[in-house]
């Protein structure tokens, strides 16, 4: 149980940070693929079961999938899945590829061309099981041979740092490759295809998902080209001649070849926040959830905390003290200087630490349930009313941290950062703020 604050001053105790993680752990586990995916296996049928799949969460949920499979006696299966380096678990049918994310390597590539080759043969008689997660977009990248691999890797830095939202990151990719908007399904045709999508998609469209190799959505190179513009991107030729020809178009939603098909979200944002306020109440605290699915740059989003948090000090509202604020979703971080260090989830935590600095009775946790936030080590950071004063008090400019992108460095400064490991599951965002 965290200590309360006595109202005179801070109180922020190393027992609120470790309630806070305790909230983190519960939502996480309320994603673990071992968990949810058993209730959603479909019948064996006459012919093969492949099971193919890509994200971060992948090789856990091929893992449980067998073992659920096997448990009910249902026979033999075969397939690849392909996750982030790290990530990898045991299966005795299915094989475990790892690969590098956020920026594709050989091995995704080479993994990729494998799962559509598997797929591409089969008859009526056979179902294909997808296994989707976030984190699939960069580790299944298939482009066209007119773009070439390197280019394709120019083109996800490029969307990393453009400030682009998932849902425009996702439709640039799925119109610059082979296998994503629905293309490795139609390839799967005439088998039937099975999407079990564990989201990270603000919203949890699973067409959205990996940019929903399996599942078409109704977007259109048009939207891509605008997309491109509107941020400015400055991607490959190779990339932009094969965006402005006809050969881009993914299929639609309404093409007969995914008539038979169907997907299912097993486990999402809002399950996670919903597990964590549960505990939240179990040890005593009012619990808000402001939203499963926040989007937005990283540093406004962490300001806009800030103000609610402020308010709630102050005033009590939206809602009186103490209590517990969540939220999920996934914001974007806007590269403005090179060499900073740090994920979106460290830059939230950092600009909300400088908008509730000096406000007693405060501490926040914000990480990435797939237990890496961007490209290093760490889940996210913890933070309370006192952090921008002790980066001051060792010489160090909290607003410097956050204009350089290095919220990682600041963090680490202090000995606030949140290193978990890979936790092999992924809805997206968590935070927590706890205010006594």
């Amino acid at each position: 149980m965290p200590i309360r604050s006595t109202g005179r001053g801070p109180h922020v105790t190393a027992d609120n940070r470790a309630f806070l993680r305790h909230l983190y752990d519960v939502a996480v586990a309320a994603a673990d693929p071992a968990k949810v995916i058993g209730d959603h296996l479909p019948e064996p049928v006459k012919g093969r079961t492949v099971v193919v799949g890509a994200g971060k969460a992948s090789a856990a949920m091929a893992a449980s999938f067998e073992q659920a499979w096997k448990a009910r006696g249902y026979g033999r299966l075969e397939g690849i899945v392909v996750t982030r380096y790290g990530h990898a678990h045991a299966c005795e049918d299915i094989e475990i590829v790892e690969a590098a994310h956020p920026v594709p390597d050989e091995k995704g590539a080479a993994a990729a061309g494998r799962i559509f080759d598997l797929v591409k043969d089969l008859g009526p008689d056979d179902q294909v099981v997808a296994l989707i997660s976030g984190g699939g977009s960069s580790l299944l990248s298939l482009p066209p041979d007119v773009i070439g691999k390197e280019a394709k890797r120019a083109v996800n830095k490029v969307l990393l740092a453009s400030g682009a939202s998932i849902h425009e990151m996702n439709c640039v990719r799925k119109h610059l490759s082979l296998i994503k908007g629905g293309r490795l399904a139609r390839a799967a045709h005439p088998a039937r295809v099975i999407s079990l999508v564990l989201s990270d998609i603000p919203g949890d469209d699973p067409a959205l998902v990996a940019s929903g190799p399996t599942i078409p959505d109704g977007t259109t190179r048009a939207d891509a080209l605008a997309i491109v513009e509107r941020y400015r991107m400055e991607l490959p030729a190779a990339a932009m001649a094969w965006l402005n020809s006809a050969e881009a178009d993914a299929p639609k939603p309404t093409d007969p070849d995914f008539a038979g098909d169907r997907h299912v979200v097993i486990a999402a944002a809002q399950m996670s926040l919903e597990a964590a306020a549960e505990a939240a109440r179990a040890a005593g605290y009012a619990t808000h959830i402001l939203s499963d699915s926040i989007e937005g740059e990283a540093r406004d989003v962490g300001e806009v905390h800030g103000a609610i948090v402020k308010q709630v000090v102050a005033k009590g509202q939206p809602f009186a003290k103490p209590c517990v604020i969540l939220s999920g979703g996934e914001t974007t971080v806007t590269v403005r200087a090179k060499g900073g260090r740090g994920g979106r989830n460290a830059e939230f935590l950092l600009s909300f630490a400088i908008a509730v600095a000096n406000v007693p009775g405060v501490t926040a946790i914000a990480a990435d349930t797939d237990g890496i936030d961007g490209t290093e080590d760490n889940a996210g950071a913890f933070c309370d009313g006192e952090t921008s004063a002790r980066l001051l008090a060792q010489g160090t400019n909290p607003k410097a941290y956050l204009s350089n992108n290095d919220a990682y460095s600041a963090f680490q400064s202090v000995g606030d950062l949140l290193i978990t490991g890979p936790t092999r599951t992924n809805v997206n965002d968590f935070r927590a703020i706890l205010i006594t």
